[in-house]
C-alpha cells in the first residue's frame, strides 16, 4: 500500500510539536502563561517568512480574498486561546496528561469540518477516533472505574481545572485547524505548498500582532521578559515553525479530522517526554491509554 504524503508529514509535525511543547513548558517558569504562548508565535514568525520567501523564488503568491482573511483571523484567535489553555493545563497535571485533554480536538474537528467544509468521515475513521478516545480517557481521568460506576464520583474530581482547560484547548484547536484548511482551499490558485505557507504566514503574523497588543495592554513588562528569554525562545520558534509548516501542509492535503487524528501520535511522544525528561510518575492506566491511542492512530492510517 502506498502511503499518502500527508501521513509522514503529519507524524513529523507531531514529533516536532512535542519538542516545541517541551521547550515551551520550560519557559513557563520565567514567563506568564500568555507570555509563553506569545513566545511560540513571535519567535516562529521570522522562520515562517524565510520559508515562504524561499518558496516564492519558484512560485507566485496567490491573491487572497475576503473569505481567506476571515478564516485566517478566526483560526488565529482560536489557536491563541487554545495554546494558552494548553500551557495553563500543564500546571495542574503532568505533561502527558495535559496534552491528552487537548486531543478531544479530533472529534470536534470532525464535526466542525463537516459543518464548514463538508468533510465527511467514514465509519473506519470514526472507529479509529473512538478507539483513540478510550486512550485519552484512560490517560485523563484520575479516579478508579469502580468509583465512576459505583456512583461515588464527584464532578469536580473527574473534571477539574486541567480537564476544563484541556477541553477548551481541544475545541479551539478544532476551530483553528478547520479554519486554516478553509483558508488554504479558498485561495484561487497555487499548489499545496504555497497555499499552506501563505495561510501560515498570515496566521502567525496576525497572532503576533493580536497577542502583542494584548500583552502590552494587560500584562505590563511581559513583552520585555519575552524579549529577554530570546535564547530558549529561538528554539521554541524554530520547532514551532517547523511543526506549523507540517500541520498546515498536511491539512491542505487532507481533511482536518484525519490529520489531527493521526497527529495524536504526539501523545505518545509526550508520554515519553514525561517519563524520560521530566521524571514524572506514570501509572498502568496511562500506559494502557497510550496503547489504545496507538491502536486508534493505526486504524486511522
Amino acid at each position: 500500500m502506498e502511503i499518502e504524503l500527508w501521513i509522514p508529514i503529519t507524524i513529523a509535525a507531531a514529533f516536532v510539536q512535542n519538542i516545541r511543547s517541551v521547550l515551551q513548558k520550560r519557559l513557563t517558569g520565567r514567563l506568564s502563561v500568555n507570555g509563553a504562548s506569545y513566545a511560540r508565535f513571535c519567535y516562529a514568525l521570522p522562520f515562517v517568512w524565510v520559508y515562504i520567501a524561499v518558496l516564492l523564488t519558484f512560485r507566485s503568491l496567490p491573491t487572497p480574498g475576503l473569505e481567506f482573511w476571515a478564516y485566517c483571523m478566526l483560526g488565529a484567535v482560536g489557536q491563541i486561546v487554545a495554546t494558552s489553555a494548553l500551557v495553563a493545563s500543564f500546571t495542574y497535571r503532568n505533561f502527558a496528561v495535559g496534552t491528552a485533554f487537548s486531543k478531544t480536538e479530533v472529534v470536534q474537528a470532525a464535526a466542525f469540518g463537516l459543518l464548514v467544509l463538508g468533510d465527511a468521515v467514514s465509519l473506519e475513521v470514526l472507529a479509529g477516533i473512538a478507539v483513540s478516545l478510550i486512550g485519552v480517557w484512560l490517560l485523563s481521568v484520575k479516579v478508579r472505574l469502580r468509583e465512576l460506576f459505583g456512583g461515588s464520583l464527584q464532578l469536580g474530581t473527574a473534571f477539574g481545572r486541567a480537564s476544563v482547560l484541556g477541553l477548551a484547548s481541544g475545541a479551539c484547536f478544532a476551530v483553528a485547524i478547520v479554519c486554516y484548511r478553509a483558508a488554504s482551499l479558498s485561495l484561487p490558485d497555487g499548489d499545496y505548498l504555497i497555499r499552506a505557507s501563505t495561510t501560515l504566514a498570515v496566521a502567525v503574523t496576525l497572532q503576533c500582532l493580536l497577542m502583542g497588543i494584548y500583552l502590552s495592554w494587560r500584562e505590563a513588562g511581559e513583552m520585555t521578559r519575552v524579549a529577554a528569554a530570546w535564547r530558549p525562545g529561538i528554539w521554541v520558534g524554530v520547532t514551532g515553525a517547523l511543526a506549523s509548516i507540517g500541520w498546515f501542509t498536511a491539512v491542505t492535503l487532507e481533511a482536518a479530522a484525519l490529520v489531527r487524528g493521526v497527529g495524536q501520535v504526539e501523545l505518545i511522544f509526550a508520554f515519553a517526554a514525561s517519563v524520560w525528561l521530566f521524571k514524572e510518575r506514570v501509572t498502568g492506566r496511562e500506559l494502557a491509554g497510550v496503547a489504545w491511542i496507538a491502536v486508534g492512530v493505526w486504524l486511522l492510517v
